[in-house]
């Protein structure tokens, strides 16, 4: 029996666990892999303390922090669910492993809705990405698709602004589904262009994206571009605890944002599968430690 079982290995799961394992808890993280949904990035430039550094090392940074303490890691095993026992969880994985604590912490991220077309998977890294917030000041000087004309993409294109010399907006109805505040701050600027009526094809290049193949009014169109930029959503990873603790209508799981609990006691949460709004490397950390440290709080409460 653990006092706390943390299910992930991103920037949350990591966090949670380096600061219950400092409060003397025994702790058990299962995770599949360490690094999160940003281990696909070739340059991460707003993980604070590092200029620039990829996914890749990033993981690696996680994995060798939380592997210099004492606590158990179940690695290369994916939760399948989390449900009560008694005044306990159970933990099952998809081995059948079974294992059980007093708490539960949540931080299994989300992963990126995608467009589903040839040459997503091909160039992603190289030219496709997911998060404009992270990777827009790669594209000074560049061209550019953003692929989705809800807030997230008018975002994207804000986000782009400062860099992108040509930022085109690709969206498959025949209006902007965002909120006029921000849609005003794109459609009068000479680097935008809004393509409406229009559907992803293919994406096609060399080494890297050079264009990509969209369909309007029944005809296939060429736009010559260096990037593509997905906002078509996200999905919380968050269907092991469906049933056991409040999600919203996306699917997140909804969190007390002062302490990381949710509407079952005893089972925390963090990052990317909350409802938190912002869906960043350093805040999913910040939100792990709060939820570790209101973790601690919680079961010093039942001795």
């Amino acid at each position: 029996m653990h006092d706390l079982i943390i299910i992930g290995g991103g920037p949350a799961g990591v966090a949670s666990a380096i600061y219950s394992v400092r409060k003397g808890l025994d702790v058990l993280m299962v995770t599949k892999e360490f690094g999160g949904q940003s281990i696909v990035s070739d340059d991460i430039q707003n993980w604070i303390g590092e200029k620039h550094i990829s996914g890749v090392e990033l993981a690696e940074k996680f994995e060798s922090h939380v592997k210099s303490y004492d606590l158990g890691i179940q690695e290369g095993s994916k939760v399948v669910d989390v449900r009560r026992q008694g005044s306990n969880f159970e933990v099952e994985d998809e081995k059948g492993e079974l294992y059980e604590a007093r708490a539960v912490m949540i931080a299994t991220g989300g992963r990126r809705r995608r467009l589903k077309i040839p040459g997503e998977d091909d160039f992603e890294g190289k030219g496709v990405v997911y998060c404009s917030t992270c990777d827009a000041p790669l594209f000074d000087g560049k061209r550019v698709v953003v692929v989705g004309g809800g807030n997230a993409g008018v975002e994207a294109v804000i986000d782009l602004l400062p860099y992108a010399d040509k930022i085109y907006l690709l969206e498959k109805t025949n209006k902007l589904n965002a909120d006029e505040e921000s849609k005003n701050r794109i459609l009068h600027n000479d680097k935008v262009e809004v393509i409406l009526n229009s559907e992803p094809k293919k994406i096609k290049g060399d080494k890297m994206v050079d264009e990509l193949v969209y369909e309007k009014e029944g005809e296939e169109r060429v736009l010559n571009i260096d990037g593509v930029f997905v906002e078509v959503g996200s999905v919380p990873n968050s269907g092991i605890v469906e049933g056991l603790v409040d999600l919203d209508k996306w699917g997140q799981i909804k969190i007390d944002s002062k302490y990381g609990t949710t509407s079952e006691k005893g089972v925390f949460a963090a990052g990317d599968v909350t409802d938190d709004p912002y869906k960043q490397n350093n805040i999913a950390a910040g939100d792990g430690v709060k939820a570790a440290l209101s973790a601690y709080s919680y079961l010093q409460d039942l001795e």
